[in-house]
């Protein structure tokens, strides 16, 4: 198995995930500067030119969410529920939440914090995050009201939709990100800290110079 990645959010959820679950699989990083992820040979995997991306045997995977669930069902984990369908339907919630709302109210506060500096494209756009600090505010407030009655995004336990909805918001303490103000978005998010594999999902790379995720 071969997983292609870039240092990212949504990579980070799969390299999470594969060292949390013990998954043997050749993790490759792609050369972003050297213009990998536009190389003809990868896009014959990923039309889309993005990563993560997921080959095993005959099998290719792109999009997170996909390639968490082959890997759930590979190892026999519940962090994706095959076999309790009202289960995947409450995780599919999420998911999709995540990807429709969740995502876009984070978006603007990782391009300003994380992509900005990592590519040097100027300073901190301070009135852009305050535009889009009131749609943030609204779901986080949602996301807070669920998580006062449960530890965990979905299903009482560890899935793959804490893995999808954390990556968004893991770095909000540098990234002016209002979670100071939802108490249990903070402790969802710090608790997830407390796993290895969430806290430091990064291949070891000997003698390479740490880089910043990107969003």
């Amino acid at each position: 198995m071969k997983i292609y990645w870039i240092k990212a959010q949504a990579p980070r959820r799969v390299l999470a995930l594969v060292k949390h679950l013990g998954i043997d699989a050749e993790c490759i990083e792609v050369d972003i500067k050297a213009g990998g992820l536009k190389a003809p040979s990868y896009r014959a995997l990923n039309p889309n030119g993005k990563a993560p991306t997921l080959v095993d045997g005959e099998v290719t995977l792109w999009e997170s969410s996909a390639i968490m669930a082959y890997l759930c069902n590979k190892a026999g984990s519940d962090m994706w529920p095959a076999q309790q369908p009202a289960e995947q339907v409450e995780v599919l919630r999420w998911l999709s939440w995540s990807n429709s709302q969740w995502s876009s109210a984070v978006a603007p506060f990782y391009f300003e914090h994380v992509i900005k500096p990592a590519f040097h494209l100027g300073d901190t756009d301070h009135a852009a995050l305050a535009t889009a600090l009131p749609e943030l505010h609204r779901l986080a407030a949602i996301l807070d009201a669920h998580l006062a009655s449960h530890e965990h995004v979905a299903c009482h336990r560890l899935t793959i939709a804490d893995f999808h909805m954390a990556s968004m918001a893991c770095e909000w303490r540098h990234t002016e990100m209002p979670f100071a103000d939802y108490p249990n978005i903070a402790r969802w998010l710090d608790r997830l800290m407390t796993i290895p594999a969430w806290a430091d999902p990064w291949p070891v790379k000997h003698g390479a110079t740490p880089t910043p995720a990107l969003a």
